[in-house]
């Protein structure tokens, strides 16, 4: 059997990444949910702790494989930073949606679900907007800033932002173009209508970019000037 390439092996960690972490997303909502007996915020919570966990392996285990994006729009910031080249941004994203929808569709294969479903929660309106946006500049801000100041600490840094991020946005940030997506193929407790997805993944899409502006001059090295006297 002949060995993958390089490239073929960065996919593959990003398919498989992506994957593991939506079957975490929706698994772990259909359990707590179905545990809770009606306590949302308890549901809440278990959903909450299985995905900051569950990030903070993924990055350690597929960071040094393929960086350990997951998510659309960090490949599209690295991207614009000239980190990766454009086909490989392109394929990234590409496998990210792939591999999202196949997490979802293991999530209901593991609780007996139907594979196939489309979601009827509503999540829509300028609050909810907002957060995306919110929620998606916190991530790329920490991504950013913690790879500059502590790179070993960005797997447990991204981790406990999600963990926080679900609690104090509106929309339990979601943050991912992917996950937006394939979250709208299931009608469970983490679900999102499919014409509701639209405007979320714009809002995240504006949220990283305005990270990004803000990245490129707050991280930059101080001057000789500017250091004080």
């Amino acid at each position: 059997m002949a060995t993958p390439t390089p490239f073929a092996r960065q996919l593959s960690a990003e398919l498989i990444g992506t994957a593991l972490l939506l079957a975490t997303v929706v698994g772990s909502g259909i359990m707590a949910e179905h545990l809770a007996g009606g306590n949302v915020a308890i549901a809440l919570l278990g959903n909450t702790l299985a995905t900051g966990a569950m990030l903070v392996v993924l990055i350690t285990a597929f960071g040094p494989m393929s960086g350990a994006h997951f998510n659309p729009v960090v490949s599209l910031i690295f991207t614009l930073k000239g980190e990766i080249a454009p086909r490989t941004g392109l394929a990234y994203t590409g496998v990210q949606i792939a591999g999202a929808v196949l997490g979802v569709w293991l999530a209901h294969a593991m609780f007996g679900l139907d594979i196939a479903q489309a979601s009827h929660k509503v999540r829509t309106g300028p609050a909810q907007w907002l957060s995306e946006g919110v929620a998606t500049f916190g991530l790329i801000l920490t991504i950013l800033a913690v790879r500059q100041a502590r790179a070993d600490a960005v797997a447990v840094m991204v981790g406990l932002y999600i963990t926080a991020a679900y609690w104090f946005t509106a929309s339990t940030s979601f943050a991912n173009p992917a996950v937006t997506l394939a979250r709208s193929l299931s009608d469970t407790f983490a679900g999102i209508r499919p014409q509701d997805a639209p405007l979320f993944i714009l809002a995240q899409i504006a949220g990283a970019l305005a990270a990004l502006a803000v990245c490129h001059w707050l991280l930059q090295p101080p001057t000789q000037e500017s250091l004080p006297s």
